[in-house]
């Protein structure tokens, strides 16, 4: 749908130049002589490049919506993985890239929201935290004290967390899913 480009907010996604672009940041400028411009700032979904563009006030953009829905996560083959979406029972490939770095926490039967547009899967979103056992860490050093120093483990999924000097071989304890931090021991 064609919208002003002063209307253009935060996270609206538009077609701009044959590609999609999510907005990041929107100034209005209104100089001493002339019209105001909507100078946007955004980034294309699919490359992450980021771009400045100047439009005029009454200069209109498409802006697309896009599809969100969620997937259970299936399992994984030769560098993709699988989701079924939870009320068409369809499968759908995506690859290992489009996860990035919160693919090591997918867990299996773990519900994700995908989004996509015109069937093209362009990002997915995993639960902001999982639980997880600790199958490696350090022994406790005596003397070190809870709030200065955090030792390495190791997670049931191999990825190494900086954990607090209490926790142990055995302890199950909740990590973020977008950088691998440590949140707390997991309630049982």
């Amino acid at each position: 749908m064609k919208v002003n480009a002063i209307t253009l907010r935060s996270g609206n996604v538009i077609d701009y130049n044959g590609k999609l672009w999510v907005v990041v940041k929107n100034d209005i400028q209104q100089p001493g002589k002339g019209a105001s411009v909507a100078q946007v700032e955004m980034r294309d979904i699919r490359t992450g490049n980021k771009d400045n563009v100047r439009f005029r006030t009454q200069e209109t953009v498409e802006r697309v919506r896009l599809e969100q829905d969620d997937y259970q996560y299936l399992y994984e083959e030769g560098g993709d993985f699988i989701f079924m979406h939870q009320e068409t029972f369809e499968q759908i490939h995506i690859s290992r890239d489009l996860v990035g770095y919160p693919a090591a926490f997918l867990q299996e039967g773990m519900i994700v929201e995908i989004e996509t547009f015109e069937g093209e899967p362009l990002s997915v979103q995993l639960p902001d935290t999982v639980t997880l056992e600790i199958v490696e860490a350090e022994p406790v050093i005596k003397g070190q004290t809870a709030t200065t120093s955090y030792k390495p483990a190791i997670l049931t999924n191999g990825e190494k967390v900086m954990v607090p000097p209490h926790i142990e071989s055995g302890t199950r304890i909740v990590v973020k899913t977008e950088d691998g931090a440590y949140v707390e021991r997991a309630k049982d």
